[in-house]
């Protein structure tokens, strides 16, 4: 029972561990998204297109593609499909739905994708170790359509 039950709480804790990597990509907290990764996390996005070896990486080349107040995400995982490889380190499979809006470069994106992620638990903290997605579909919108009005943004109130 007891094995069972840290199982289930380690699952929870990686749950949360995720939704805290999308929160963090999508109010662009940089600092916050640092704390989910190992440091020698590598992350491989789009089939490869963006690929890094490491958390410096992984941060810098997120901070360059979306560091803007003009770049709105939004990144929802779910169905998670969380597997145990021994006590320290698991697999995790997720269902992303993400929309994109890009307003310097008038351009919107919506996608589908599975996540696949590896974690480490070092120090007693789950992390990432590894991270990529697979695109199950995309779509642009270029441009953004004249009828859709930003009411409101986070980027514009800080």
């Amino acid at each position: 029972m007891t094995a069972s039950l840290n199982a289930l709480l380690a699952i929870e804790t990686i749950k949360k561990l995720k939704y805290t990597y999308l929160r963090a990509v999508d109010t662009h907290d940089w600092e916050l998204l640092t704390t989910t990764l190992s440091e020698d996390c590598s992350a491989r996005y789009d089939d490869g297109k963006y690929s890094f070896d490491n958390r410096d990486q992984l941060i810098n080349g997120l901070k360059g593609h979306m560091d803007s107040p003009q770049v709105i995400t939004m990144h929802n995982c779910h169905h998670p499909e969380i597997e145990f490889i021994d006590e320290s380190t698991a697999t995790g499979k997720w269902y992303l739905q993400d929309l994109v809006f890009n307003k310097d470069q008038n351009w919107m994106l919506f996608g589908t994708a599975i996540y696949t992620d590896q974690y480490r638990l070092d120090d007693g903290i789950w992390r990432i170790c590894h991270t990529e997605y697979q695109r199950i579909m995309e779509t642009i919108n270029a441009p953004i359509p004249a009828t859709l009005s930003f009411t409101y943004s986070m980027f514009d109130h800080q």
